[in-house]
């Protein structure tokens, strides 16, 4: 369809029409155009009129107003006991167990977590740690996620929260306990398109701010609403907006200010960024950041591997469906994880 559209586009501009079009996605810029223009937040920025001198990393730029490499906005952090931990887990679309760890002292542990899974997974994640995982197409980091929220229940393995043995047979038990989920697909899994961007980010907490325990503190709501839009520079005329209308990106960060209306300890984050504005992931990067700083456990699957080496402090390689490598940011790099992301028929 992309393919398409551009033959169109390129035939019109060929019989002397002038064509405007808008677009966040860097390729089809510079595939399609003869010059450039630059908005940002409501304002002109600037002109290219020359797109055979202009770089992906100038753009970006001037774009969003700094420098690409402080785009990920990096930043090191203490890092405390463990959040999560993972031993053995196994289930749909993992191969091998899998277990890891999650830092802050630690948060998260998985032991031989499996269902979905190929392997049994072990892993941890400490409190103040954001921990990358990096896969191809079916490597088995969806399915994972789908494990850690409670979507789909292990086969074998066993999961610590906090140094607690954490049992988790719906997504409602995973919310309970503080381990929270933005999904890959957000229009379908993440938002109520119909709803206004309030009831969005007030539909988790519901529970834990009503009285009689079903009348809604509209007071609350309202408040609440308020300050998520404002913490997460939620771009919308009023909390009334149906969410339908904002962007990707505005939608990606009302999703954020629905967990912090809750208690958490890890964040799952997969994709986060997926078509999303340039601006927007810069900020959606500063989100994380920030709930790294105050001792949350985050997790992000992307499949953006510049992103993971830019935001990450450690990295796990999952390749069809079992884990095949850690690396260390200060580690990493791009033919490391590529070679640990490919099928072993495939890597060199």
């Amino acid at each position: 369809e992309i393919d398409r559209l551009m033959a169109i586009i390129t035939r019109l501009r060929d019989e002397g029409k002038v064509v405007l079009y808008v677009s966040h996605r860097m390729e089809e810029v510079f595939r399609i155009c003869d010059a450039v223009t630059v908005f940002k937040d409501g304002r002109y920025v600037r002109t290219f009129e020359d797109m055979s001198t202009l770089t992906h990393d100038q753009l970006v730029t001037c774009m969003v107003g700094r420098d690409i490499q402080d785009i990920y906005d990096y930043r090191p952090r203490e890092q405390g006991e463990v959040a999560l931990k993972v031993d053995g887990l196994l289930g749909p679309g993992l191969r091998e167990p899998i277990s890891f760890q999650v830092r802050k002292g630690e948060i998260l542990g998985l032991f031989g977590l499996v269902g979905g899974l190929r392997e049994p997974i072990s892993f941890q994640v400490r409190k103040g740690e954001i921990l990358g995982l990096f896969g191809l197409v079916g490597a088995g980091r969806t399915e994972l996620f789908r494990l850690l929220s409670g979507l789909e229940r292990a086969s074998a393995g066993s999961l610590e929260l906090c140094g607690h043995a954490l049992q988790l047979r719906s997504p409602r038990d995973a919310i309970a306990a503080g381990v929270l989920l933005c999904p890959e697909d957000r229009k379908k899994e993440g938002i109520i398109p119909l709803g206004s961007v309030a009831e969005n980010i007030n539909i988790s907490a519901r529970g834990a701010h009503s009285t009689f325990g079903w009348l809604l503190r509209e007071g609350w709501e309202k408040g609440n609403a308020d300050r998520q839009i404002q913490a997460m520079r939620v771009k919308t005329p009023n909390a009334a907006q149906k969410i339908l209308y904002l962007s990707g990106g505005n939608q990606q960060k009302a999703i954020l200010g629905r967990w912090l209306s809750m208690p958490m300890k890890v964040l799952l984050l997969d994709e986060p960024t997926r078509g999303i504005d340039i601006g927007a992931k810069s900020e959606i990067y500063q989100i994380i950041h920030n709930l790294a700083a105050s001792g949350i456990a985050v997790i992000v699957v992307s499949s953006d591997l510049m992103e993971v080496m830019g935001i990450s402090d450690r990295i796990l390689v999952l390749c069809e469906g079992a884990l095949r490598g850690e690396q260390l940011r200060e580690h990493a790099t791009e033919s490391n994880l590529l070679q640990l992301a490919l099928p072993r028929g495939l890597a060199n």
